[in-house]
Formats: structure tokens, C-alpha cells, sequence
């Protein structure tokens, strides 16, 4: 059962035929050490040499009998390609040629040479596969094997991070112990630095090499996956650094899914936790072959037309194109936690005002969802309401029912002031799209130790010192996301998220060691001297107007305290304005002569957007600031 639940973790599947479709030719071969790695080799018949995907997997090479990946199943011969799929070094049946320090990327280039030699072979090999399966592709091509020619890694980066395993300073106890249960076994060596220090230097630097990727690589991602940062670094790092001949030629395709590995959410299928994404669902393999048809079989089919980025919008559910990220046209916009759990574009006024919770190790706030890893946790979106909100040991913010949409389209983060009566403590944030029936549905979290709010080195760090305010800054991972009209923006905050985070004592002494466990009283500050807020990339969608109009429009004085004037070159004798504020409510709508000012003194301060038009038609959209 164990090798069963492996299979689900990084190939991919999501059903698997109980009988066998498969019998491969099974062969063994050799590396530059003299030891063999396991194959099972799958051959087009006819005996025409042709392309070859080849995949390397830590999770057993026979599960493949029961059905190939990309969506072909038990069509092997229609496909056109022959598949190698190989058990890495120390791993089922090549667990008699592990040796220390084994180098994963001198291996793939044997095989990848290997291939090449065979009588199947065209000479062309393409890579293929999700999570570990995606990360050795990577150190494969920074060995530069000649006839490697693309790679397809999902869900995977080349990166060892210390924030990827301490976002925040925090351990990520679910993810390690997944790791260590598929028999990684790093549990030891990461808890052993739990401070970037040399070590995390030393990792980060030898498994980040995008100048060496020589072959195109098409990246695929979700937004419910864990790597989503990991990923979009290292993209706009080969898009950069890699050779000039290959830089323009890797893309990048992101959309609403979960890591995968076991359960319905996998990447590319439809059901994503407790959401449906039907526009989503199979785009990762078609596209993917796609790739693989125009570089391994030279097809003609528009793959070099396809945008650099492709990128699904959740909440709109449509796919979006665009050549750089996050895109162009974003702007941040601050939403200020207020009295009462409002949440709104209304910069605080009171005077000391806070939200306060108790916060016990001994019952923390469970995980409910989100970007986890361990098989026994629920993956992608997940209604808070009733397993997270429902509980005493958080605060949470929510604006008001959107008169329109705000898309977001990048890192949201978020600025909160904090007090707390104990020397250490966390504080996390669930970023949540409340639905008009209620439903709090999960978008993404980030967290915080205290101790390394200033960073994460062992010189950085501090205690914090009992019922003194101090900033937390909080950074979530990229996402695409509308909040539709008629839902609510919300953020719950509270101090674990447990078990994909470890549980702060907060004893503020040596951490991840027993010790006293002490319930912290935990204050939001949200008052006119500590505006707390969370800044979210918005898309500000009414900027899309035609180029031509775009450098015709001219609104001043800005900021402003009383009125504005708009001076539009087409000098048409009236045109109409909205003024709408950052959770898009429509706040004034005038019909106006061009030449004339706009009274805008009823309007408290902060940030607007004016949205003009001529004859009903959006001509430009400016940004303005109130300030008295």
C-alpha cells in the first residue's frame, strides 16, 4: 500500500487501471561508475527510430505499466514517442547502486547518451515529469548531455532555499515529514539550521544554475502548489541568464492547481480541494505535448507563437497571456484593517485600537487546506469558515460586498503591527475570497516568527519584548486572483496553521526542542499610529484602454484636497467620469464639460480611481490621491 500511495505523490496519475497494460522491455544501464540504474523501455512498433521522453522517478518506474503520462495512457504506438523511464540511483530497482554524494544530473546525462546510441532512437530525447521528477531535469541539462533537447518539469524548481523549508523563519513540519517518509531523510540536516547560515549559502548557491540550462524548458506550475515562488525565480532566471540561443524559447504556464501526488487534485485535472475549474482541466498535458511535438518531432504546429507566460485567473477561470511577471499595469493597493473586523481602503483613525487573542501550542489552528504535502492533509481550496473561523484564536478582517471585481495578479504581503506579552511568538494569514453564501474559500497564507522579523540569520534575530509594538511583515506567494462582484476580501489572522507549520512554544527559548509551552496573548493593532494593512497587486482592469487614447487624458492637480480637472485633448464637450475607491465601490458619477472642475472635497483621504469616458466608451483610467 506504502509504494501505492509513493506513485500517487509525483507521477501524476489520478486513476490507475487495475489491470496491467504494459510490458516493457526491462534493461539496466550502465553509468560512468560502472553501477546500473533499472529501466523499463517502451518502444513504438514498426521499428522506425523516433523521439524518446525520457523520465526519471524516485517513486518506482513500474507503476508506469499501468498507464503512460501526458494524457496517452495505453497509447503508445499513436503517440509517436518511445518511453525510458529509469529508478534513480538507491531507489527500488536501482537501490543496489546508491553511493554517497551520488551526482543525479551525471546519471541523467548517461541515460540521456544512452538513449541516444539505441537502434529506436532518433537521437532526439525530451524530459518529463512533476515535483522530483521536474527538479532532476534540471540537473541534467546543467550537465549539458548532447542530445538532450527540452525538458518539461512541473511543479519543481532547481533550488534548495532556506525559505523554502522556513518560510518566515518557521519550519514547515508536514512538508519535511513527507519528505522524510518518501525517504529523502533531511529532517535531521534541516532541523540541525534552522538560521541561514553557511550552509543554506552553500545549497542555495550549487542549485541555482539557470546560466547552464542549454535545452528550452516549458515550466509548469500551479497556484495551489508549494514551489509557486521557487518556480517563478528560477523562470525569470533562465529567461535572463540561460544561453542567448535558448533564452527567448523557454515558457512558462501556470494554472489553478494543487501539487498533486495523491487524491483527485493533481496537475491539470479538473477538481482542485473544493473548487472545479472545467477551463483548466487538461491544459498542462496538451500544451506540454505540444512543446514536445514541435522541438522532439519538429511539428508545425504554432508552439513558437505561444505567449511567454500563459496563466489562469482564478475567479474569472479564464486563461491570460503575458510576456513578463507580475504583469504590467498592476498597481498596490493598501487595504487598512479597521475597528470592528472592517477591512477597507480607509486609513485607521483611532486611537488605541486592537484586536486581541489568546493563542495555546496546545491547540493550535489547523491546517485546512492550502499548499500541503503530506498525504494524510487536504490539498488546494478549502472553506475556513467552519474548521478555522469558527474558532477563538484568531481576528479576522473582511471588506465589505464588492460593487465590482478586484483582480490581483502577483505577491500580496502584508503589514501588520503586533503586540504580544511573551518574548516569541507567530503570527500567520490565510488570504481568503468570502463567497455570497458565505463560504471562505482559501487562496494562499504566509507567516512570521517574530524573532527573525528583522531576518534570518543567528545576527539578526531577537526576542521581541512583552506588549511593545512591532511590525511583522508578511509575504505571501504569487497568485492570479479575482474577487468577484458581490464577494468579500478577507484575511484571518492568527499565531499557527499547524501542522503545515511548526507550533511556536513561545517561550522564546532554543526552538524545535522540548520545552515549556505558554499561551500568548496576542494583540492587531489597527489604530492611527500603527495602521496595519495588506497590499495586494491589483490589476486595475479600466487601464486597459486602446493605445491611442492612453497619453490623451491629463487629471490635476494630484494629490488634491478639493477638486480636479481633466484635460482631454479630444475636446469633446462633455464626457462623463466614475470615481470609484480601492474595493471598487462607485463612490461619485458626474457628466461634465471637459473644461470644468470636479468637487471632490467630500471624499476622505486616500486613494481613488477616476474612470473617464467619452460617449460611453473608457478612454483612461488615472489614479488620484486625496490629501487634506
Amino acid at each position: 500500500m506504502k509504494s501505492v500511495i509513493l506513485v500517487f505523490f509525483f507521477c501524476g496519475f489520478c486513476l490507475l487501471s487495475i489491470s496491467q497494460v504494459y510490458t516493457p522491455q526491462i534493461d539496466s544501464i550502465a553509468m560512468r561508475d560502472g553501477k546500473k540504474l533499472a529501466a523499463d523501455v517502451y518502444i513504438v512498433s514498426g521499428g522506425l527510430q523516433k523521439p524518446t521522453i525520457l523520465i526519471q522517478t524516485p517513486y518506482n518506474r513500474i507503476f508506469y505499466r499501468f498507464g503512460l503520462p501526458l494524457g496517452i495512457g495505453a497509447n503508445l504506438n499513436s503517440s509517436g514517442y518511445n518511453f525510458v523511464i529509469v529508478d534513480w540511483r538507491g531507489f527500488y530497482g536501482s537501490s543496489s547502486a546508491m553511493v554517497a554524494n551520488a551526482n543525479r544530473g551525471q546519471d541523467g546525462y548517461d541515460i540521456v547518451e544512452w538513449i541516444a546510441q539505441q537502434t529506436w532512437s532518433d537521437g532526439k530525447i525530451g524530459t518529463w515529469g512533476p515535483s522530483a521528477l521536474g527538479k532532476i531535469q534540471y540537473q541534467t541539462a546543467k550537465e549539458n548531455p548532447p542530445h538532450l533537447t527540452c525538458c518539461v518539469p512541473l511543479v519543481a524548481g532547481s533550488q534548495f532555499e532556506y525559505n523554502e523549508y522556513y518560510p518566515g523563519g518557521v519550519y514547515r513540519t508536514e512538508y519535511v515529514q513527507q519528505l522524510d517518509a518518501l525517504g529523502y531523510g533531511m529532517s535531521a540536516g534541516i532541523l540541525a539550521n534552522p538560521f541561514y547560515n553557511l550552509t543554506w549559502q552553500y545549497l542555495q548557491n550549487t542549485n541555482l544554475y539557470p546560466q547552464l540550462i542549454n535545452v528550452p524548458c516549458f515550466m509548469i506550475g500551479g497556484w495551489y502548489d508549494h514551489n509557486i515562488d521557487l518556480m517563478m525565480n528560477l523562470f525569470a532566471g533562465i529567461r535572463q541568464l540561460s544561453p542567448v540561443s535558448v533564452k527567448n524559447k523557454h515558457k512558462l504556464l501556470m494554472g489553478p492547481w494543487a501539487h498533486g501526488g495523491f487524491g483527485q487534485a493533481q496537475v491539470g485535472t479538473c477538481n482542485q480541494g473544493e473548487l472545479t475549474f472545467n477551463e483548466a482541466c487538461g491544459w498542462s498535458d496538451s500544451l506540454a505535448l505540444r512543446f514536445l511535438d514541435f522541438y522532439l518531432k519538429n511539428q508545425v504546429n504554432g508552439w513558437d507563437s505561444e505567449p511567454t507566460i500563459r496563466y489562469f485567473n482564478i475567479g474569472e477561470n479564464t486563461w491570460n497571456a503575458t510576456s513578463v511577471w507580475p504583469p504590467t499595469g498592476n498597481t498596490n493597493q493598501n487595504f487598512y484593517l479597521n475597528d470592528n473586523g472592517v477591512l477597507s481602503n480607509t486609513i485607521p483613525t483611532l486611537a488605541n485600537s486592537y484586536s486581541q487573542y489568546l493563542y495555546n501550542p496546545s491547540n493550535p489552528s489547523p491546517t485546512h487546506g492550502g499548499t500541503t504535502l503530506r498525504q494524510d492533509l487536504l490539498q488546494g481550496p478549502y472553506d475556513q469558515l467552519v474548521v478555522v473561523e469558527s474558532r477563538n484564536d484568531l481576528a479576522i478582517f473582511t471588506t465589505q460586498a464588492l460593487a465590482s471585481p478586484v483582480q490581483i495578479a502577483g505577491k500580496p504581503s502584508a503589514h501588520i503591527f503586533i503586540k504580544s506579552d511573551k518574548k516569541d511568538t507567530d503570527f500567520t494569514i490565510r488570504l481568503c475570497d468570502v463567497y455570497p453564501d458565505g463560504r471562505s474559500m482559501l487562496i494562499s497564507d504566509g507567516i512570521l516568527r517574530m524573532r527573525f522579523r528583522n531576518g534570518f540569520s543567528t545576527s539578526d534575530t531577537s526576542s521581541i519584548i512583552p506588549n511593545q509594538a512591532y511590525e511583522a511583515i508578511i509575504d505571501f506567494p504569487n497568485t492570479a486572483y479575482t474577487f468577484l462582484s458581490g464577494h468579500s476580501i478577507r484575511i484571518d489572522i492568527s499565531s499557527s496553521n499547524y501542522p503545515k507549520y511548526d507550533k511556536n512554544l513561545n517561550n522564546g527559548s532554543v526552538m524545535y526542542v522540548a520545552g515549556d509551552t505558554l499561551t500568548a496573548t496576542n494583540k492587531i493593532l489597527h489604530e492611527i499610529d500603527h495602521a496595519s494593512y495588506i497590499m495586494l497587486p491589483v490589476s486595475v482592469t479600466n487601464q486597459l484602454i486602446a493605445d491611442k487614447f492612453e497619453n490623451q487624458i491629463n487629471i490635476f492637480p494630484n494629490p488634491t484636497s478639493d477638486k480636479i480637472y481633466i484635460d482631454y485633448l479630444n475636446k469633446v464637450s462633455k464626457i462623463s467620469v466614475k470615481i470609484i475607491n480601492l474595493i471598487g465601490e462607485e463612490l461619485s458619477y458626474f457628466l461634465v464639460e471637459s473644461e470644468e472642475g470636479i468637487d471632490v472635497s467630500t471624499l476622505t483621504n486616500g486613494i481613488y480611481m477616476v474612470n473617464v469616458f467619452d460617449n460611453g466608451v473608457l478612454i483612461g483610467s488615472r489614479k488620484i490621491i486625496i490629501a487634506k
